[in-house]
């Protein structure tokens, strides 16, 4: 069975958890970011609410695959974080670099990975976005400068440093974009790129995707000050925390990020505070968490907390929504499809990309 169709929240919600508190409409108002040319207000709030709905359907079509054993390995579900994804990556331009985590469906998905080519990763199949050769931990599509997800917690914020470097001395206008949890702030990859990320100036864009457990250690067990946003700015950047389940706020925080970036002034720190519905990974049986605090966050929910807002400002109706479902539906049947039908890669190729190809003899 599917998970639950994201409905209107009951009209008496209760208090948001302990996390920080939710940035309110009229905070908000103060950094607005204009909508991209060529779109109403409206119109993108739909496109926002379709980018998150393409992310929780796709997973929840790979919670079904995984419990019939089509899908093997370790998946990480994205499932109540997707206005990070969709929100960040509506402020990055093509030009721009993604760098992600294990964690990161929804990333490839907003980045423009298609559902086919993620879903064949995900089968191991030849026609996946790495070959068949990463599955679900390891996305990656150099085309779109997605550079894939990493099994090692932190691993990917050193390589997002050196791509930032890298464009920076190229003298070229472009922002890496690195995602990674909580947890990383254990780690010293974290410590050591936000100094040189700092001391070098270089375009980069940190992204902490805050949902309060790193695998299975509640933030407050591993850190002694929980304000990572204040932590970072320690290292002299720009950082600041936003509500990480509201769509809208997080593309605006992302966009003033990335306008402070391109203008030059170095790196920037946003702390997108959010929750993941589902446990750390499909192996987990989740009992670190109390129930009553997931039910609290699912109050929140980002897509029925967008969908509210478009159906009380009668931005979208019940036919445009069931419209926009069977346009997603469509899309995840036909990638489930294509994967099933795809080929394995052949044996003889499995020595590829293993080690250097030896240069012929003239």
């Amino acid at each position: 069975m599917s998970a639950a169709r994201p409905t209107a929240r009951p009209r008496k919600e209760p208090a948001p958890p302990k996390h920080g508190r939710r940035t309110t409409a009229g905070e908000r108002q103060k950094d607005v970011v204009p909508p991209p040319a060529g779109r109403t207000d409206a119109g993108h709030r739909r496109d926002l609410l379709e980018g998150m709905l393409r992310i929780r359907r796709f997973e929840e079509r790979c919670v079904e695959l995984y419990s019939a054993a089509k899908i093997r390995g370790f998946v990480h579900l994205y499932i109540g974080e997707e206005a990070v994804a969709v929100g960040v990556n509506e402020a990055l331009t093509p030009e721009d670099a993604v760098v992600s985590t294990y964690r990161e469906h929804g990333h490839a998905l907003a980045r423009g990975l298609t559902a086919e080519a993620v879903m064949a990763e995900m089968y191991g199949k030849a026609t996946g976005c790495s070959g068949g050769r990463g599955g679900s931990m390891h996305l990656f599509d150099a085309q779109r400068r997605f550079y894939g997800g990493s099994a090692i917690v932190a691993g990917g914020l050193p390589l997002a440093a050196g791509l930032a470097l890298a464009d920076r001395m190229r003298g070229l206008p472009r922002v890496t974009c690195c995602f990674f949890g909580d947890g990383a702030f254990a780690e010293g990859e974290f410590h050591e790129t936000a100094n040189l990320a700092a001391l070098w100036n270089l375009p980069l864009l940190l992204v902490c995707e805050n949902n309060l457990y790193a695998m299975g250690t509640a933030l407050a067990r591993e850190h002694a000050q929980t304000d990572l946003a204040m932590r970072a700015a320690s290292y002299g950047m720009p950082a600041w925390a936003v509500d990480g389940m509201d769509v809208e706020a997080v593309e605006q925080a992302a966009r003033k990020a990335v306008e402070g970036i391109r203008a030059g002034t170095g790196p920037h720190f946003l702390e997108l505070r959010t929750y993941r519905f589902r446990a750390h990974s499909m192996y987990d049986p989740d009992r670190y968490r109390d129930k009553a605090e997931i039910e609290r966050w699912k109050f929140r929910d980002p897509v029925a907390r967008l969908t509210d807002t478009l159906r009380d400002g009668h931005e979208l109706d019940d036919d445009e929504l069931a419209r926009m479902e069977q346009r997603i539906a469509e899309e995840v049947g036909h990638a489930v499809e294509a994967a099933e039908q795809a080929p394995a890669e052949p044996v003889e190729d499995l020595l590829r990309h293993v080690t250097s190809e030896r240069p012929s003899r003239r």
